[in-house]
């Protein structure tokens, strides 16, 4: 049960007391100073201080050491930590899922909801630490074995975004530590008490399993100086980034360079299509949570809406009414569902969209400042476009609807997918060839494609990532641990003669 009813009067005071129980240590570092704020009043809650680019450094090359320990221990004895992570997490969930509200601006149910997602992917991770399977391969030699093993891969570098604080280091912390790697943390400068706090949790994982290598999980708090040292470091064979597509161009060539992989989850513009046949009921309450959860601050939030010609004229006044009566405001309260921006730029960038959205010869209901303490509050905005016009092909980190008729569904498909992204994507119908071709090979162009239901909320289990802009990196469940391993194929002479392959013969 959630022991947080009301919202205590200082957010700060909050912070503070969560940070206590949870036994966090501020950290240490010779670089600047950084605050951390709440976007629920905007207010300085809490100072922690930074790692320099040597101290990074430092920092990368024994997280390289203890990978080279931690690499030695058996696969399903790397999983028992990871499982006592996950007991961690579970027993400290309502302080941790009450810093994410904090601290990132997300409701009580969505920063439960992050903490919950957590918990998940450990529990698949120790189950993942007994199935990292390789393949026999027949061979064309007699006496001879050929297969498939996976080793581990080094250190893995982690730089996440302020929308999901905590969750995207789970979905790669929990893997790498099962497949054998180390890992580095660089968190968004926006929320690193969540970071922080959960460095905390790993902490008191790993004194109960005893023997954990030090630097096997390192934080490093600081600005894009330290984010550009984790990306160029020789020792880092792999960086997962979660961010903008701008950052992912940085990013990529810069691991291309050395010949490290990247793993980038990166823009989405993602799109839902509403068929003729769509339970208009379950229709309304999908868009709604898809385009308004999280202020409109996920990558897989819902951007732009195709609605049926038949169909128009009756949803859009059910939409409208929903976005004109959900509540905007604290999300401590129990009855919020629309937070706060986390800051003052969302704000502009949203009413710098919405008045491109206008002159495109849009109608915008909504998007108006609500005034909540000294955050940042907006009421989600719904543009009835004519077009799909630029500025509805640009992704804007905010709480937008763009709602576009069409009549054919061949015509709806090839306008979701003009979008450079290439995250999420749903559709609406009970019309089982429809929803087929949507996700056929003809259909949505999209990592993830939904039938009836949103394109924001993803389950651990299914890999999650994206094409073309998005970054093609695939996280979280499924087989995407192999990003975290390295393949080696290996042939076994048993026999006393030496047949080469495709019938070579080399006689000395």
């Amino acid at each position: 049960m959630n022991a947080y009813v009301t919202p205590a009067a200082s957010v700060k005071d909050e912070v503070s007391a969560i940070l206590s129980r949870l036994g966090v240590n501020r950290g240490q570092g010779s670089g600047p100073p950084l605050t951390a704020r709440s976007p629920i009043t905007g207010e300085a809650v809490a100072e922690v201080p930074t790692v320099s680019v040597d101290e990074a450094k430092a920092a990368i090359d024994r997280a390289h050491e203890a990978f080279l320990l931690w690499r030695k221990v058996p696969a399903p004895r790397r999983g028992e930590l990871v499982r006592l992570l996950g007991e961690e997490l579970r027993a400290a969930k309502t302080d941790l899922a009450r810093l994410v509200t904090l601290e990132a601006g997300k409701i009580v149910s969505e920063g439960a909801g992050e903490v919950q997602e957590m918990i998940d992917i450990c529990d698949f991770a120790v189950g993942l630490s007994r199935q990292l399977y390789g393949l026999t391969i027949a061979t064309e030699r007699a006496e001879h074995r050929m297969m498939e093993t996976w080793h581990p891969l080094g250190v893995v570098g982690v730089i996440s975004a302020f929308n999901f604080p905590v969750a995207v280091w789970s979905w790669n912390a929990a893997l790498a530590l099962v497949c054998g790697d180390s890992v580095v943390w660089k968190p968004s400068e926006k929320t690193p008490l969540t970071a922080l706090a959960t460095q905390a949790l790993f902490e008191r994982a790993a004194e109960r399993f005893g023997g954990v290598p030090a630097g096997l999980s390192t934080l490093l708090l600081g600005g894009r100086e330290v984010g550009e040292a984790l990306v160029d470091h020789a020792r880092v064979p792999l960086v997962s980034a979660t961010g903008s597509t701008a950052m992912g161009r940085q990013v990529g060539p810069k691991l291309a360079a050395r010949f490290a992989r990247s793993l980038l989850e990166l823009g989405g513009n993602n799109a839902a299509i509403v068929a003729p046949t769509a339970d208009l009921d379950l229709t309304l309450r999908g868009v709604a949570f898809s385009a308004m959860g999280t202020a409109g601050q996920r990558c897989t939030t819902l951007r732009r809406l195709f609605v049926h010609d038949s169909l128009y004229d009756a949803f859009l006044p059910r939409l409208k009414a929903a976005y004109a009566s959900v509540r905007v405001g604290d999300p401590r309260e129990t009855d919020t569902l629309v937070g706060p921006l986390i800051d003052p730029a969302s704000k502009r960038a949203m009413d710098k969209a919405l008045d491109e959205a206008r002159a495109d010869g849009g109608t915008v209901h909504g998007g108006e400042a609500v005034t909540v303490d000294s955050g940042v509050y907006v009421r989600p905005a719904l543009a009835e476009m004519p077009t799909q016009s630029p500025v509805v092909l640009r992704e804007t980190f905010a709480p937008i609807l763009y709602v576009i008729r069409y009549t054919d569904l061949d015509e709806a498909i090839a306008l979701q997918n003009a979008a450079p992204q290439g995250l999420s994507s749903a559709i609406f119908t009970n019309d089982l060839r429809e929803a087929e071709r949507f996700t056929s090979a003809e259909g949505s162009d999209c990592g993830i494609a939904n039938v009836n239901l949103g394109p924001s909320g993803a389950e651990i289990g299914g890999a999650f990532g994206g094409e073309k802009e998005t970054g093609g990196g695939r996280e979280s469940g499924s087989d995407a641990w192999k990003t975290y391993m390295r393949r080696a194929t290996n042939a076994v002479n048993y026999g006393r003669t030496l047949p080469l392959a495709q019938g070579v013969r080399f006689d000395v």
